[in-house]
C-alpha cells in the first residue's frame, strides 16, 4: 500500500478533532464513547489552538490524497505528562489502515523532527491492553510509570 507522510497543513489542524477521536481506545466488546466526548477538558488539551504554540508539531499520513492518520505533539498536561519540557504524542489512523506499519513510520518520523529540534525525550500513555504498546517499545518507547489502566511511556532521544 502506497502512503505518503507529510507535515500537516494549519488548514488541517480541524482533522486533528477527528484523529483523536480515533485515538481513544476501544477494547473489543465496548461500546465506543458519543464523539463529544472529545470536548471534554481532558481531551481538549491535545487540540485546543493547535499550533498557536512553538511545541505543536504534526504529521498526517495519506493514500490517494486523502488524510488516513496524524501523529501529533505538544507540551501538554495530559495523562503522558513528563514536564514542561517533552512533548507528549498522540497518534491515530483510521481502522483499516492500522497494523500496516503506517503508524510506526508516522511514529519514527515525528521523533526524527523532535530530536533534530533539540528535544532530549518525549512520552506518551497507552492503555495497557492496547496493541500498540508492543509498537511503541518496538520504536524505543519504555514504561516509566503506570496506573490501573494506562502505562506511562517515554523515549530518550540523545
Amino acid at each position: 500500500m502506497k502512503y505518503s507522510i507529510r507535515e500537516i497543513k494549519e488548514t488541517e489542524y480541524i482533522l486533528l478533532e477527528d484523529f483523536l477521536y480515533e485515538a481513544i481506545f476501544v477494547p473489543e466488546g465496548v461500546e465506543p464513547p458519543p464523539r463529544s466526548i472529545v470536548n471534554t477538558p481532558d481531551l481538549q488539551v491535545y487540540i485546543e489552538n493547535f499550533g498557536s504554540q512553538i511545541h505543536d508539531k504534526a504529521l498526517i499520513a495519506e493514500i490517494n490524497h486523502k488524510v488516513i492518520g496524524a501523529v501529533w505533539v505538544r507540551i501538554m498536561y495530559d495523562y503522558g505528562h513528563i514536564d514542561d519540557k517533552t512533548p507528549s504524542f498522540a497518534i491515530s489512523l483510521y481502522k483499516e489502515y492500522r497494523g500496516l506499519g503506517i503508524g510506526t513510520e508516522m511514529m519514527k518520523q515525528m521523533l526524527k523532527i523532535l530530536k533534530k529540534s533539540g528535544y532530549q525525550q518525549a512520552s506518551l500513555a497507552v492503555q495497557k491492553a492496547n496493541y500498540a504498546v508492543k509498537m511503541y517499545q518496538n520504536i524505543g518507547f519504555e514504561i516509566i510509570d503506570e496506573n490501573e489502566q494506562e502505562y506511562i511511556m517515554m523515549i530518550y532521544l540523545q
